[in-house]
């Protein structure tokens, strides 16, 4: 009998430990709640939809923006000669061609978890004229697990990718992890926009953009989801702070267009 009120205490440890870690399994899909493996699937799903009209989409939506802000962004990198690049989530290679003009001896790994979005890039820089294509890699990868070896490269992009992703702090220990002593981290993403104009973007975001989506992709959720996606990311101190965390240095940011966006950047120390 005396072991009763030890069982009873074992019971109640375990379904304690089961209730916390369906707690933790938790995560979001926009402003749905899911499982973590719920919504790896369905950010996989909204990029192999949204694939083939991602660049179309990112001009209507943004009004031809995003590529002054891409330009703005690669166009300020300090790309050391002969720089090896990882650029993540780069799936169409609106970065890596950036990369490769800015800079003529970097070498760029483009990595996405989604094959589309890659072929979509493959095929794209293949069009290029003046890209080389034997500088482009194009690896199919989880930037959460990245099958990368450690302090390999001398500058990691991401561009409107980690915001996607389950667990963006992983992603920043991943990018700490292969980059090489002194190596970059560039990271340019949507963030909080100034508050007298939020008014303004939120009307836009929430009432023209999915309608664009249904109009010129004829899937109005993935894009209802992206725009969704960027209310629940940390705002500009609080990723710098994630950045901080993971043990990059000198890190800061700097607003686009009244914090639309933000490019963030950090730099893995020499030791």
């Amino acid at each position: 009998m005396r072991r009763a009120p030890q069982i009873l205490r074992l019971i109640s440890s375990a379904r304690t430990s089961r209730t916390y870690s369906t707690a933790q399994n938790k995560t979001h899909f926009g402003f749905t709640d899911v499982t973590e493996q719920e919504k790896e699937q369905k950010v996989h799903d909204v990029f192999a939809n949204v694939a083939k009209k991602y660049d179309l989409m990112n001009d209507a939506m943004s009004m031809g923006v995003h590529r002054l802000w891409k330009d703005y962004y690669v166009g300020g990198l300090n790309i050391p000669y002969n720089a090896k690049i990882l650029d993540m989530a780069g799936g169409t290679g609106d970065i890596a061609f950036r990369l490769c003009r800015h800079s003529a001896t970097a070498k760029v790994t483009v990595s996405d978890i989604n094959q589309p979005m890659l072929d979509v890039g493959k095929e794209r820089a293949n069009s290029e004229k003046d890209i080389q294509v034997n500088r482009l890699e194009w690896i199919c990868a989880n930037a959460e697990e990245m099958p990368f070896a450690d302090n390999t490269y001398d500058l990691f992009t991401m561009s409107f990718g980690i915001r996607n992703c389950t667990h963006p702090d992983k992603v920043i220990q991943e990018a700490f992890r292969i980059l090489k002593p002194g190596g970059q981290l560039a990271i340019l993403e949507f963030s909080q926009v100034n508050s007298a104009l939020k008014p303004i973007y939120d009307a836009y975001s929430f009432n023209v953009i999915p309608v664009l989506g249904e109009i010129l992709a004829s899937d109005r959720a993935s894009y209802q989801y992206l725009v969704e996606s960027i209310r629940k990311f940390p705002d500009q101190d609080g990723f710098s702070q994630i950045i901080r965390d993971k043990g990059f240095d000198n890190v800061r940011y700097e607003n686009l267009t009244f914090g639309v966006c933000a490019i963030h950047k950090g730099v893995k120390p020499r030791k």
